[in-house]
């Protein structure tokens, strides 16, 4: 059963708690985003090559899905509290210490700190929550994670692109100074750790430390791998490398991670207890939030990289269309955050938030190039909706199961394969529409013909117009031949960008079914949350 509220904790409003531990988390899953829209500012203010300041962003995230994986044994030898408490420190401490780089390697090795400490503020605020808030309102607790977790994404490239074209790129990382400092006065004062958390830590600490430095140096590598595999894969021609980086990546990967798996269904102790995955709700969970997540930011660097280079858009606007989406996730979180107080079953909302996010995605898989800006907007808020539907029934039905001493374990995958998700929908996306473009391109080009009677009619007038303005006959057939080029690669490109949106609707309605192999998933008293 449930272990009831601490005395440390009983006396603190749980709401009071969960204002405290959100805005750290929030601080960090936006820092995995706004760095995007600034990364060609980052690389012209360190005088360094665009392609090469992509580095700033694949070594957070190699960092930060490291540490998320033992991100359980790190909390439970050093205490939560005190983990947590170490990661706002240091993750704030990096922040500023990026926001006075000099050069590449100065802001990456820093990118890698700020990671490293980012990767245990995801969980041990998810933790902290579980254990604040009683089972019956286990989905009050995860739709309150949810806002930190799902506003981040939503609001990051709206807020990078203001602070980049008002002050400079640095304040995207001196932004996290005073709300850094602010998490960390209020979670040294607020939070506590539960008993069972205190008489685990004091029966590790009378045991030997005996720890696992082979199982962290292959995890270090398979991670590192796939992440710089996801980054540079396209860019490298994934399978077609020929310098052979993407093969070898793949082999130290595979290697890798298949060695760690086997140590850890060994190990009495492992650093990440994989027997989490042995609980039916756990991996169906698992699998549902990774591609959930795939889909959602598969979506949202589509959409804003096609409205800045289709329709004209700089940052900012982008992001101004983009941000009405975060209303519509906080209301779901909301409703959704009653319904599971009330007893409701939280597979039914899974599904229907799945089916959601395959309608939004469907709907501007079929938007076209004279679309007004609210016709942006609708689609995407039903796209947020539908992700918001999902997050926290989807936490509750992950952890129902589970067993105490297995949580950390759990929270700690479970993060890391929502921040991978999205890591693989950003590769995705990007890969897609590049490759698609080229297809379209090609598709184009058979109906360009000299004989096609459009083709004629479309650069006659258009040769008309140019001779009229310049009055240079030759000037005018040239500017004709550039318009008709312009029109068919804007074309090839929307499509590409579709073709994304069309592949992640197809990927999200393919989950429903993951949901009817899932056991009943009610957060109620009595439940099964944190059962022995």
């Amino acid at each position: 059963m449930a272990q009831p509220a601490t005395p440390a904790n009983a006396a603190i409003n749980p709401w009071i708690i969960a204002a405290a531990v959100v805005v750290p988390t929030f601080m960090e899953v936006l820092d995995t985003t706004i760095a995007n829209v600034a990364l060609r500012y980052i690389a012209g203010g360190i005088s360094a090559a665009e392609i090469d300041a992509e580095w700033v962003i694949t070594s957070y995230l190699a960092a930060n899905a490291f540490v998320l994986t033992i991100s359980g044994w790190l909390s439970a030898r050093l205490g939560r509290r005190n983990y947590f408490l170490l990661s706002i420190a240091i993750f704030t401490i990096a922040s500023g210490l990026c926001g006075i780089a000099t050069s590449l390697s100065q802001i990456i090795a820093c990118r890698i700190l700020q990671g490293l400490a980012g990767g245990g503020l995801q969980p041990s605020s998810q933790a902290i929550l579980i254990d604040t808030f009683p089972p019956e309102k286990q989905g009050t607790a995860m739709s309150v994670f949810g806002v930190a977790a799902l506003i981040g994404p939503i609001v990051g490239p709206t807020l990078g692109g203001w602070l980049v074209d008002t002050y400079s790129w640095r304040w995207i990382f001196y932004v996290n100074l005073p709300v850094g400092a602010l998490a960390f006065a209020a979670s040294y004062f607020l939070v506590r750790d539960p008993e069972y958390l205190k008489e685990q830590r004091a029966k590790l600490r009378s045991e030997p430390l005996n720890l696992d430095y082979i199982g962290i140096g292959l995890l270090a590598l398979a991670i590192s791998s796939w992440e710089i595999l996801l980054s540079k894969g396209q860019e490298w021609d994934w399978f077609g490398d020929p310098f052979g980086r993407i093969q070898t990546l793949t082999i130290v990967l595979t290697v890798g991670a298949a060695i760690f798996v086997y140590r850890s269904l060994r190990r009495e102790n492992p650093l990440i207890n994989l027997r989490v995955l042995g609980e039916r709700n756990f991996t169906m969970s698992a699998i549902i939030i990774f591609s959930a997540f795939s889909v959602l930011y598969a979506a949202s660097i589509a959409l804003p990289a096609m409205l800045q280079t289709l329709f004209g858009y700089d940052a900012l606007h982008a992001g101004l269309v983009l941000s009405p989406g975060g209303i519509s996730s906080i209301s779901m979180l909301v409703i959704v955050s009653a319904l599971l107080g009330r007893g409701f079953d939280a597979r039914w909302l899974i599904a229907t938030g799945l089916v959601v996010l395959a309608i939004s995605n469907y709907w501007m898989a079929y938007m076209n190039l004279e679309i007004s800006p609210w016709q942006v907007i609708a689609p995407r808020m039903v796209l947020t909706g539908g992700l918001g539907l999902i997050f926290a029934p989807i936490n509750v039905a992950a952890y129902l199961y589970i067993p105490r001493e297995l949580r950390g374990s759990a929270i700690a995958l479970f993060s890391l394969l929502r921040n991978e998700g999205g890591s693989v929908g950003t590769s995705m996306s990007q890969t897609i529409q590049e490759r698609r473009e080229q297809f379209h391109l090609a598709r184009l080009n058979e109906l360009l013909d000299p004989l096609n009677p459009y083709v004629s009619e479309y650069f006659a007038q258009a040769k008309a117009l140019f001779l009229k303005q310049s009055g240079d006959p030759v000037g005018a057939h040239q500017m004709a031949l550039q318009s008709l080029d312009d029109l068919r690669q804007q074309q090839a490109s929307s499509l590409a960008y579709f073709d994304v949106f069309w592949l992640a609707a197809v990927l999200a309605i393919c989950l429903v079914p993951l949901v009817l192999l899932m056991k009943r998933s009610v957060a109620e008293k009595g439940a099964h949350v944190g059962a022995e």
